[in-house]
């Protein structure tokens, strides 16, 4: 899983540095490492399925198993969606118009996020992993004022439709990637402490210990 998620963090910024540097022979190399990712996708999943068949009874060697098959679909989706930043490359158009300074700047905080999430998997590091979620809120005020500042250039003259088109599926893109990592990073936090973190309407906090979880479930990284 630790060499999956280099893979997918390797591929994502390949595919950010392509997307602002137009580079097509980079945007290929994207396009044909996704496909080492998506067999060790499958690779992975069907490793997983005999251990959850082995009759394991201790809570953390399950929450184990479960956190690798979760977190094995996160970095695949990911992945695609550095497939799709990748493939705006080839756009037979040449747009004169500008990117925003502001999308390099969510795109750079994306790829932390991602870096991040994958570190605290490899440490089982619930502290990393709720930082990672913390920043969230971050891109997406990016996200709001990138799509504002479009829609004000398009009405304005000062951006074609058809780059803004472009901009708004590559910024989906890298906020679908944000949303994957805070993915990893709750399945961080439930492996690492048998927490339950996601479905929580007001954001991340120090949830309380589910009554039915034994002492194991307590034990602090």
């Amino acid at each position: 899983m630790t060499v999956q998620g280099r893979r997918v963090l390797d591929l994502c910024t390949q595919a950010v540095d392509c997307f602002f540097d137009s580079d097509i022979d980079k945007a290929r190399e994207v396009i044909l490492a996704d496909n080492a990712i998506d067999k060790a996708d499958v690779e992975i999943e069907r490793a997983s399925v005999p251990l959850l068949a082995m009759g394991q009874t201790q809570e953390h060697a399950i929450r184990s198993v479960l956190t690798i098959v979760k977190v094995n679909n996160e970095l695949e989706r990911i992945a695609d969606d550095g497939v799709t930043i990748a493939e705006r490359v080839f756009d037979a158009r040449r747009f004169t118009e500008r990117t925003p300074d502001t999308f390099r700047v969510m795109a750079n905080s994306v790829l932390g996020m991602l870096r991040d999430a994958t570190r605290s998997l490899e440490r089982e590091d619930a502290a990393l992993a709720r930082q990672v979620l913390l920043f969230d809120d971050t891109v997406q005020r990016f996200k709001k004022e990138i799509l504002l500042d479009a829609e004000n250039q398009v009405a304005s003259g000062a951006f074609s439709a058809g780059f803004a088109f472009r901009l708004l599926t590559v910024v989906k893109a890298v906020d679908r990637i944000s949303d994957h990592a805070t993915n990893i990073c709750e399945q961080v936090i439930y492996l690492r402490r048998g927490l339950i973190v996601r479905h929580r309407p007001d954001g991340w906090s120090d949830p309380e210990l589910p009554q039915s979880m034994g002492a194991d479930s307590g034990n602090e990284s």
